[in-house]
């Protein structure tokens, strides 16, 4: 058996996986972008249609190509191992002067004598056994002192058994796996089709754990993990995105650039998975991923990267607006009550993450800003059925959400190709909770020069210093018409329920006893507290000027509906907060 052969044929389905990838890229980048900017009507609209509708067909071809590849070498790596261990047990027979059979059986020659006779013991065959030797029955007694030799060839001729075993077994299964890596005929790749790829990649996963997933370093810190990844060859770089983009692409201190191209190719992976559940959860899910992976399609400036995607827990979201690893000034914008992965998210959440870049930009061009959906958020109840998720009370959520928020930071830190990056964490609604939570844990957020919190119900601390940067570097934007920003304390509520009729403080000032406690500790917008409270606009009222409970609460990084607050934010993320807007305390 020539495994080099496999490795041959690999390398062959390899160079075509990266063929069809430089056409996507060619595609997306060059042909996509100059209709973008030279033509309009119809017909480019056509054109730009049929040319997305090619870019995913070799999106296709780039991950199918790259799974066989990856098969084949997987198959090479396990039938080397298999091969060894043969190799191993007829050297053995070759010292000890056996004669190997065809059939795997081992000859030995006389030895020893027989205790009564004085006569040399006769040589013999042994015929080998796959089963272990902790498995197979005792040998059965043959006499006092039988051939020394005979041991020694039935462990050769067992072992040989057992490589030949191993072997088969080994080449039945990848047999098995590689007759699934077939493609429908004709020119379009269909969702049915995408589908099938997610269950190829699983399969091919569970073959290559030996040959490729045991060696990612899941427990390592970020910065090991860039070491690791910068230590790769480029074909073994190229195995890794094919075959595991989703661990690729949500690992933290793994270059932005790389976690894009891998977080895309996993985008289409799990849409084709969701694609085959039909269960109301998987659709709303689906829609979310279309909707950014339309986004993603349709380019833009500042250019979008998919930091993350997963479809754990409530789902998982990270995208960036600017390159994170060359930018100067980063934020990551962490967002609160109600976000899952769903269309809402993937509208508002990412416009949100995408106004603040671009008004950072205003100030220095050298500014990215990130929407980091990676936790699990509360998700409101639902009232009408008296059900739903009620973690919105309590920090669990955020508590389990910080060291992820940590492990992200962290990356960026190790991934920034600048001197001294400025990193902003901000943290919205129930988000600043999750800030503050991970503000508290053993060194603070990594990398933060300054904290942003926005729509606060509080943070967890009572003081601005105590979340791990001085208190000059903390700023609050708290809008009088935001009920959020005024939720009363756990005490405050016990009162009331103890005094009477309660909950009118959603009208403003009805819940305010007196003190600056909120639900979650200080009112980080009190003077108490010792932060830079920064101008936002008052918003509108509650049920009065807008729709639903809460209309104030959404609208801080949005120029078009609060030009200061967003101007503010803008200017803290770009290393300006000298010229911010201030405000009073509360």
């Amino acid at each position: 058996m020539k495994c080099s052969e496999l490795e041959d044929a690999a390398d062959g389905w390899g160079r075509a996986s990266n063929r069809a990838d430089a056409a996507r890229d060619r595609i997306d980048k060059q042909l996509l972008a100059g209709l973008a900017a030279s033509q309009e009507g119809e017909a480019a609209e056509a054109a730009v249609t049929r040319l997305r509708e090619l870019s995913r067909n070799f999106q296709y071809v780039y991950t199918e190509c790259g799974l066989v590849r990856t098969t084949l070498n997987s198959f090479a790596f396990e039938l080397r191992g298999t091969q060894r261990k043969l190799v191993d047990a007829l050297d053995d027979a070759e010292v000890l002067k056996f004669t190997v059979h065809e059939d795997g059986s081992v000859s030995f020659p006389a030895g020893g004598e027989n205790a009564l006779t004085r006569e040399e013991l006769p040589g013999g065959k042994a015929a080998g056994s796959a089963v272990p030797p902790l498995l197979a029955p005792p040998p059965a007694f043959t006499g006092p002192s039988p051939n020394p030799n005979a041991a020694k060839a039935q462990d050769i001729a067992d072992r040989i058994a057992r490589a030949v075993s191993e072997a088969r077994a080994v080449d039945l299964q990848y047999t098995g796996t590689l007759r699934k890596l077939t493609a429908q005929d004709g020119l379009k790749v269909t969702d049915a089709m995408w589908t099938d790829a997610s269950g190829d990649a699983t399969a091919v996963r569970d073959l290559a754990s030996d040959y490729l997933a045991d060696a990612i370093p899941g427990d390592k810190t970020p910065a090991e993990r860039k070491a690791w990844w910068d230590g790769l060859t480029q074909e073994e770089r190229e195995e890794y995105l094919a075959v595991y983009p989703d661990r690729i692409g949500n690992m933290d201190g793994i270059p932005s650039e790389v976690r894009d191209a891998a977080n895309r190719d996993n985008l289409q992976l799990l849409m084709g998975k969701l694609e085959g559940q039909g269960d109301e959860k998987s659709q709303t899910r689906l829609a979310g991923l279309r909707s950014i992976d339309a986004q993603l399609r349709a380019g833009g400036n500042p250019p979008m990267y998919l930091l993350g995607i997963g479809d754990e827990g409530n789902g998982r979201a990270i995208v960036a607006y600017g390159n994170p690893d060359t930018a100067r000034n980063v934020s990551a914008y962490v967002p609160g009550l109600g976000t899952a992965l769903d269309e809402d998210f993937a509208k508002n959440d990412l416009k949100r993450a995408r106004d603040t870049a671009v008004g950072a930009q205003k100030y220095d061009e050298s500014s990215a800003a990130i929407v980091w959906l990676g936790y699990d958020a509360p998700q409101a109840p639902d009232s009408e059925k008296l059900t739903g998720n009620f973690a919105v009370m309590g920090t669990a959520q955020a508590e389990r959400g910080a060291p992820a928020y940590n492990s992200f930071m962290s990356g960026l830190e190790a991934t920034n190709q600048n001197d001294d990056v400025h990193l902003t964490a901000i943290g919205h609604s129930y988000g600043s909770r999750t800030v503050g939570a991970a503000a508290q844990q053993e060194g603070g957020i990594p990398g933060a020069d300054d904290i942003i919190l926005v729509g606060s119900p509080g943070v967890g601390v009572d003081r601005a210093e105590d979340l791990g940067v001085a208190k000059d570097h903390v700023f609050v934007g708290a809008a009088e018409n935001d009920p959020v920003t005024k939720l009363p304390s756990k005490q405050q509520v016990a009162l009331a329920v103890a005094a009477g009729p309660a909950g009118a403080y959603f009208g403003g000032e009805a819940g305010d006893v007196g003190d600056d406690d909120l639900w979650f500790g200080k009112d980080p917008a009190s003077e108490a507290f010792g932060a830079r409270r920064f101008e936002v606009a008052d918003g509108p009222r509650p049920f009065l000027d807008g729709d639903g409970a809460a209309p104030a609460h959404s609208n801080y990084f949005n120029p078009e509906k609060d030009l200061v607050s967003a101007d503010n934010v803008a200017l803290i993320v770009s290393g300006k907060p000298q010229y911010i807007k201030g405000n009073e305390w509360r």
